[in-house]
């Protein structure tokens, strides 16, 4: 008698699994935390005498208040952020998803969008640019922990505040760094109110697909799969 299939009863795998979803959404959560609390500590020592964020944006009725908040957020950002990272190098989705990247597809991808023939319909593929944005706020994720920990313990952390050479630099490194997150929040949330599949799919878990077909595909896109 043969054994059954198991592999017939097992969950199909889809566009974004239930772990990437829960670490995508209590990412948000502690952003949305940082930023607000980061606000209202910035407020107590402007860099730019410009800028001052009104209190119905920031978080924390007071500067210390804004403090234990941030200090809040940051512990969820460093802890989620690990998972995810590890998650996507364990599981190969960053390896899949974000590589490779030319240069000559990025030029095109950007002459699309400027041309306003970028396509949005296949969630399955990220195109050049998004590739470079993805990989990017990365690495602005991992400037901003270490910027903040110059800032939270300078003397702890001396090597990582000699980096940036001044104290007021590692504040500016760190002010940049949050805008360049605030931005691609605002592209990223405008992109899914353009493209609602995308928001649904951090949801729902989005398209059933098959990385294994999606990864040879382009190496023998002659080769028809067998019935």
């Amino acid at each position: 008698m043969s054994k059954p299939d198991v592999t017939a009863h097992s969950l199909p795998p889809r566009l974004h699994p239930l772990p990437l979803r829960i670490m995508h959404w209590i990412n948000a959560l502690a952003i949305f935390i940082m930023i607000g609390s980061g606000w209202k500590i910035y407020n107590d020592d402007v860099i730019f005498g410009f800028l001052h964020f009104p209190d119905w944006l920031v978080i924390g009725k007071w500067a210390q208040y804004g403090l234990q908040w941030h200090f809040f957020g940051m512990w969820i950002f460093v802890l989620n952020g690990l998972a995810y990272i590890s998650y996507g190098i364990a599981t190969g989705r960053f390896r899949r998803k974000l590589f490779p990247i030319s240069v000559r597809e990025v030029f095109a991808t950007i002459g699309e969008a400027l041309r306003f023939h970028l396509r949005h319909d296949d969630l399955t593929h990220y195109n050049a640019v998004q590739k470079v944005l993805y990989l990017g706020i990365m690495l602005v994720g991992i400037l901003i922990v270490i910027s903040g920990l110059a800032l939270w313990k300078p003397i702890q952390f001396s090597e990582l505040a000699g980096l940036f050479g001044s104290f007021q630099t590692i504040r500016l490194v760190h002010f940049l760094c949050m805008s360049a997150i605030l931005a691609f929040i605002l592209v990223h949330v405008t992109l899914a109110l353009l493209v609602p599949q995308s928001l649904v799919a951090m949801v729902t878990g989005g398209p059933i697909v098959d990385e294994g077909q999606r990864q040879a595909a382009p190496a023998a896109p002659e080769i028809e799969a067998t019935p």
